[in-house]
């Protein structure tokens, strides 16, 4: 049984927060798409950062009824709930005020106004690229009126270290632990790009006591917010101290940034650049890679809005790769100052990590429950005994061909891979009156499906109905090894008082030979290397035949000597492994699956002629109870 998490029961929102604060320690969200790993990643960085709650309290997923996924709380199971609408969602977690929306391009702009229809939800992020721009700026549009923060879309997320993290920012948990965003720092970024915030993260964890706060805004042309709205977010913060902005070529957004600073609505320090500045290098135009990175003006270059934001007071190192002195050289001056009052270091959390990926890294062993040797399917395409299966059709090897690899894990001499369809094929079918296909035909006439019939069939096969092929093989080889004559084996076993397995047919006689068994014989001697084990049975049957007719050598055991000098001789088998392969029953494999072709046969022609539930007549049974007086009593 999975263990629950440690999740409160719903309740009721708290106070209002103040504006400049998305999230906070209790933080609980929405994720939007059958996200598992993305969940499971958030409920990770939950663990380590010690939350008594997991941030995530459910799944919305449209397409499937209401059930639960099972994620990890920390290295127990936990289940969390699945519903079909937001507003389902919403009516039993009231305290849920952020969805992480990762529906796609085509269905986010619907998903995203359903959302905005809920009076709870305060911040929704936008993960999807590819947002058509109108539908991007209807959806701002209705953010704004309803009071709602949209960050994205195109965006990774963002991440408040200690307290929640959206999505799959930051990355793995080595890379969250690495960054030390288990816990608050002081300084608080928004970037564009989602890939860049985790180099930010880095360059924040070495130079600086940390991340407090960060944001990638997403790289469309119309995000939901931009650099203004969050650096105003963190201005308002007290225990926020450093501002670091991360612009790209293309927009005007770091010149509402830079109005703000000198009209004195920004006093924090800001760390700031603004990636692009070789565009100018190029000589035509160039299109970098995010939607909004497009110079359409001489003021929308990297190089200008480094230069205006360096004069207007930003800490503007001269290239990207300086930033991480300047934000140094910054942070010191400001704990000498005392405005930073850099706190213990916390014990580095232990990370969870998942069976899967410890051992794709090489963490652990563990004994298998099971072993394959014959197929697998985990790589580009499925394998037979190592061979892919698209050889095995360039190759052309056939039923028999799949038979070898799978049965014997090797490639038989095309002779032996025919031999065993052959087999397949005199097995396949003996009419409707033996037993296996009687049971099969009353099976499908009672109304049961072709699993059933087939199964009901199948389990006949016994000693006494496909069984002449294994004892056939057994007895033959046994006497054959014991260098016994035709004339002692048959002696012998009339001692003993067992019948010869594969000696003798109803029907046929040596007049009226068998012309499945004349297949056999003619193939055998054409393409094996020997067949001393048939000639030995043929001998054998001559002295049956001697005293009966019908004793004749049958197909069965035909077939089972014939198998028999196949494994001994085609040079694809030692003699250990001709012996372990016959012990192991493969005969019987071989009537198995030749019969099946048959009963499956028998089924469809029932269905197929649409015939009734079998009653055995009465007439065809002879009732012989005992006498009323043969019982006793009074």
């Amino acid at each position: 049984m999975a263990s629950s998490a440690p999740i409160e029961p719903p309740t009721a929102p708290a106070s209002p927060l103040p504006a400049y604060q998305l999230f906070h320690d209790k933080t609980r969200a929405f994720v939007y798409g059958m996200q598992t790993r993305a969940c499971q990643g958030m409920l990770d960085f939950d663990f380590i950062c010690k939350r008594a709650t997991p941030s995530v309290a459910a799944i919305v997923y449209p397409f499937g009824g209401q059930f639960a996924s099972k994620l990890y709380w920390g290295t127990k199971e936990t289940l969390l709930p699945v519903y079909q609408s937001v507003k389902s969602a919403a009516d039993k977690h009231p305290d849920v005020d952020v969805v992480v929306n990762f529906a796609s391009s085509r269905s986010v702009y619907s998903s995203t106004m359903e959302i905005l229809e809920i009076p709870q939800i305060r911040t929704i992020a936008i993960i999807a690229e590819g947002v058509p721009e109108r539908r991007a700026r209807e959806i701002l549009f209705k953010a704004k009126e309803k009071g709602v923060t949209i960050i994205g879309p195109a965006t990774v997320g963002g991440i408040k270290p200690g307290c929640f993290k959206i999505g799959n920012t930051g990355g793995m948990m080595d890379n969250i632990v690495a960054s030390k965003l288990y816990r608050p720092g002081s300084v608080g970024y928004v970037s564009k790009s989602g890939g860049m915030s985790n180099e930010l993260n880095n360059i924040i964890s070495q130079t600086t006591d940390g991340v407090y706060e960060g944001i990638a805004i997403g790289g469309d042309r119309y995000p939901g917010t931009t650099f203004i709205d969050h650096l105003l977010r963190y201005e308002a913060d007290p225990a926020c101290k450093i501002l670091l902005l991360l612009g790209e070529v293309g927009g005007v957004e770091e010149y509402r940034v830079i109005e703000a600073v000198k009209a004195g609505k920004i006093k924090k320090p800001i760390v700031a650049w603004a990636i692009g500045t070789c565009a100018s290098m190029f000589t035509t135009e160039v299109q970098f890679g995010h939607a909004g990175s497009f110079a359409n003006s001489q003021l929308e270059t990297a190089a200008a809005k480094n230069a205006a934001m360096k004069a207007a007071g930003f800490y503007v190192p001269d290239t990207f790769e300086e930033m991480p002195a300047v934000l140094a050289d910054l942070y010191e001056s400001l704990v000498k100052k005392g405005t930073i009052v850099p706190k213990p270091e916390p014990e580095v959390p232990k990370i969870p990590i998942d069976y899967a990926w410890a051992q794709e890294l090489g963490l652990i062993r563990k004994p298998a429950a099971f072993i394959s040797t014959i197929s697998d399917d985990r790589g580009q395409e499925l394998l037979y005994a190592g061979m892919p299966i698209t050889e095995v059709f360039k190759e052309n090897i056939g039923i028999g061909g799949v038979m070898s690899l799978l049965w014997f894990r090797r490639r038989l001499p095309d002779y032996a891979s025919k031999f065993l369809e052959m087999v397949l094929m005199l097995t396949a079918d003996h009419g409707p009156a033996v037993s296996g296909a009687m049971n099969t035909i009353i099976t499908t006439r009672a109304g049961k499906d072709l699993i059933s019939a087939l199964v009901a069939g199948l389990l006949t096969i016994g000693s006494r109905f496909g069984g002449a092929l294994d004892g056939a093989a057994q007895e033959f080889t046994t006497a054959y090894d014991k260098g016994l004559s035709p004339r002692q084996f048959v002696d012998t076993m009339r001692k003993q008082n067992k019948l010869i397995p594969g000696i003798g047919h109803k029907v046929k006689s040596r007049n009226n030979p068998d012309m499945r068994v004349e297949l056999v014989k003619e193939f055998a001697r054409k393409h094996f290397p020997t067949t001393k084990l048939l000639d030995y049975a043929l001998a054998v049957e001559s002295v049956t035949t001697s005293k009966k007719d019908n004793l004749i050598l049958n197909v069965d055991g035909c077939v089972a000597v014939c198998f028999v000098d196949l494994v001994r001789h085609c040079g694809a088998f030692t003699a250990e492994e001709a012996e372990d392969y016959l012990k192991m029953g493969v005969l019987n494999g071989l009537f198995v699956l030749g019969r099946s072709i048959g009963l499956i046969a028998h089924y469809l022609d029932q269905k197929r002629l649409r015939t009734g539930l079998y009653r055995h007549p009465w007439d065809d049974i002879t009732y012989l109870l005992p006498t009323i007086d043969s019982l006793g009593g009074k």
